[in-house]
Parts: structure tokens; sequence; C-alpha cells
């Protein structure tokens, strides 16, 4: 016992200085404790869904959390939903500012995290170097939407012709400096945090930038393209919530506790509904179904056009077992309706169907980071970013489905074209 006692000590020392080299060892072995982190991570990124106003609280403070929650999100929503409705009177410019704020503000909610994580081991750069890349990005994905649709004007101009005909070339360089800055950057003890977080970096571009510039470009359209789509995701956020939250029993999905099959079930339904409904109305204003594009008569954009096929009343000849039940009720066997109809059924079955995986992938995330929510900007939602992951990936299934089975060039492109070439 005297020798067992006597060696304490020392065994003592040697963990204390094994402690120690542990942490002078290279990131690959410097593993902090998952409880530790998420603890951290935890309290750096504020969460919004329970907070309110004093007003509300005082308002509100006699009802169980359940019912408190119902009022706010939805007072909260109905505010989104009139915002969002100014906003589409504003025009496409108030839409497309409005968009490049939005991805600003979901990029930082998903760097947060990432700096969170960075900051423990007092790195340097990160933030600096994040918010580099998404300049760098903006700039290649806009310059090409300029180019796109006011190259020609641009190039008129002969201080500018230069960035129309070295775009691809600048956004390559300003890349190249980032990559320069980010392996400078680089200390010898976090090399994988350091890749890690700069993979983190290029994913959080991809989700963002990459979602935004095609919702840019679904606007350039028609603002039908890119109303409708939106209006769907919110039906369908809305909807799943009002009928999970009243007759939800069976759990859906094991990330989002919450979410039940009633629920989706019963708000995939209701945006089929309301996706032809507001499609049918909104095909009747040329405001919403003509394309936007750059005038030279004009010298501006202008939105005024012949409507499409699409938006014009077409007459369908029913097949011979319709017409027959057709003629029994003495009515005619033909059907009139806007095509845009059979794409609106489209967009919103992939809106009830695949568009809440955008949600069960958000869901996902912060489940890894056990945080509830990206940020606390809009009280009983939570952050910029839970209210827009479906919107992104529906924002590209639209241009997808745009490319593949509606885009057709149009004359003004293909003049557009004609003209850059002679410039260059």
């Amino acid at each position: 016992m005297s020798e067992i006692r006597k060696r304490r000590p020392v065994d003592e020392g040697e963990r204390v200085e094994e402690e120690q080299q542990k942490e002078e060892i290279d990131s690959e072995d410097d593993k902090t404790p998952e409880e530790k982190l998420t603890e951290e991570i935890t309290e750096t990124i504020p969460e919004g869904t329970d907070i309110t106003s004093e007003v509300l609280d005082s308002a509100l403070k006699g009802l169980s959390a359940r019912w408190r929650e119902w009022i706010i999100r939805g007072i909260f929503t109905w505010l989104m939903i009139g915002g969002f409705c100014l906003l589409i009177y504003g025009g496409p410019l108030a839409l497309m500012i409005t968009t490049l704020v939005v991805q600003v503000k979901c990029f930082e909610e998903i760097i947060n995290i990432g700096y969170a994580v960075y900051r423990i081991h007092g790195l340097p750069w990160f933030r600096s170097l994040s918010w580099y890349f998404l300049v760098t990005s903006n700039y290649f994905f806009y310059g090409e939407s300029l180019v796109d649709y006011f190259g020609v004007v641009i190039n008129r101009t002969d201080y500018l012709r230069a960035l129309i005909t070295y775009h691809r070339f600048f956004s390559f360089c300003l890349y190249i400096v980032g990559f320069v800055w980010f392996v400078l950057s680089l200390v010898k003890k976090y090399y994988m945090k350091q890749f890690s977080l700069f993979a983190w970096t290029h994913v959080a571009l991809l989700i963002v930038v990459t979602q935004s510039y095609l919702i840019i470009q679904n606007i350039f359209e028609g603002l039908i393209w890119f109303v409708v789509p939106v209006s769907m995701i919110v039906c369908n956020d809305v909807m799943a919530y009002v009928f999970g939250f009243f007759f939800g029993r069976t759990p859906l999905i094991q990330l989002s506790p919450k979410k039940t099959w009633e629920g989706f079930i019963g708000g995939g339904i209701s945006t089929v509904i309301f996706g032809l409904v507001v499609s049918y109305f909104l095909c009747q204003y040329r405001y919403l179904v003509c394309p936007i594009e750059y005038s030279e008569t004009l010298g501006g954009m202008t939105m005024d056009c012949e409507p499409s096929f699409l938006f014009r009343p077409q007459e369908y000849m029913l097949r011979e077992s319709w017409s027959g039940i057709m003629h029994l009720f003495g009515m005619k066997k033909t059907i009139t309706m806007y095509p845009f109809l059979l794409h609106s059924l489209a967009l919103s079955l992939f809106s009830s169907v695949i568009g809440p995986f955008g949600g069960f992938f958000a869901s996902g995330f912060k489940r890894a980071f056990k945080i509830k929510d990206f940020g606390d900007v809009i009280p009983g939602h939570g952050g910029i970013m839970d209210r827009f992951d479906c919107q992104y990936l529906m924002a590209t299934f639209v241009n997808v489905y745009i490319s593949s089975f509606i885009h057709n060039a149009s004359p003004q492109k293909l003049l557009q074209q004609v003209c850059l070439y002679e410039f260059k």
C-alpha cells in the first residue's frame, strides 16, 4: 500500500503532463469534447422562436405555451405575407434588392455557426475570408446577369467594355486572391479545422449565393415565375403547420419531431388547390407574366409584351371516355384553360412533396450543432434561414424547369447576342 501511495503523485503529474502535450499536437488529434463544443455554439447562436416583445408577453401571459406559439407565429406570418405583397407591388428592382439582402443575412447565419466553432481555437481570418468569398461570388454571378441582360448597353460605354469582355477572368483573379489569402492564414496546429471551415464557407456559398442568382433569373423570366413558387412554399408551410397543430398525431420524420403525416398531407393538398387558384388569377395580368427585358427604345427596363401561349386561354379536347360523361350532363366536350395551370400543377406537386425536405435538411443541420434556430430576427419563427430553407430548393427547381420545358430564345435575346458579337 505504501508503494502505491508513493506512486500516486507521479501518476497525477504524468496525467497533467500528458494533457499539456495533447494541447500542442496537431488538430487531427486535438479533439474538443462534443458536449463542450455544442454548449459554446448554443450560447453564441441566438434563437428567436421563443423571443417576443414585452407587449405580446403581457397580452398572452394567460395562455399555454402551445397557444402562445400559435398566435405569435400567426401574427408574424401575416406581417411577412403583407410585406411580400408590398414588394411585389414595388416591382422587380425591389424584389431583387430584397433577394440580395436575404442572401446576405442567410449567409451570415450559416457562417456564424462556423465562426462559433472557429473562434474556440482563436484562429485568424475565417470571418473576413468568408465575407470576401461572398463578395467575389456575387461579383461573378450578378456580373453574369448584367452581361446577359444589359451587355449591349454596357458595351457602348468604353470604360465598361473591358468588364464585359474579361468578366470571368476578373472573377477568377478575385477568387485566387482569396485562395492565396487562405493558404497564408493556415496555422500548423489547426490544419484540419481550417480546411473543414474553408469547405464550410464554400458549401454556404453554394446554398445561398447560387440559389439567389437563380431566383434573380426566375424574376427576369416574368414575376409570375417568382410569385407563384414562393407563394406555394408559404402556403405549404402555413397549412402543414395548421393541419399538424389541430390534427397531427403520426410523426413524419425523426429530424423534425413536430412534423406529422397529417400536416404533410394536409399541407400538400392545400398547396395544389391554392397553386391552381392563384395561378389562374395571376395569369390575367401582363405585369406578372411578361418577361423583364431592356428596351433600347424606352432606354430602360420594360414589362410590356403580348402574353405568350402559356398565358392565353386555350381550348382542349377531352378524351372520349371523359367526353361521354360530359355529354350526359349536357356539358361541352372541350375545356378552356390557361396552359400555365398545367405547369403550376407540376410546381405545386414539387413544393408539396419535395419542398419540405429543404426544411428537413435544415433541421438536420441544426440538430448536428444542438441549436433550435439559425437566428432571432423573426419572433416565433427564428432566423431568416429558418424561413427560406425550402425557398432555395424551390428556386432551383423552377429555374431547371424553365430551362428544360419552357425557355425559348426570344428575338430580343438573339439580337443582343448578335450585337455583343459585333462589339467584340
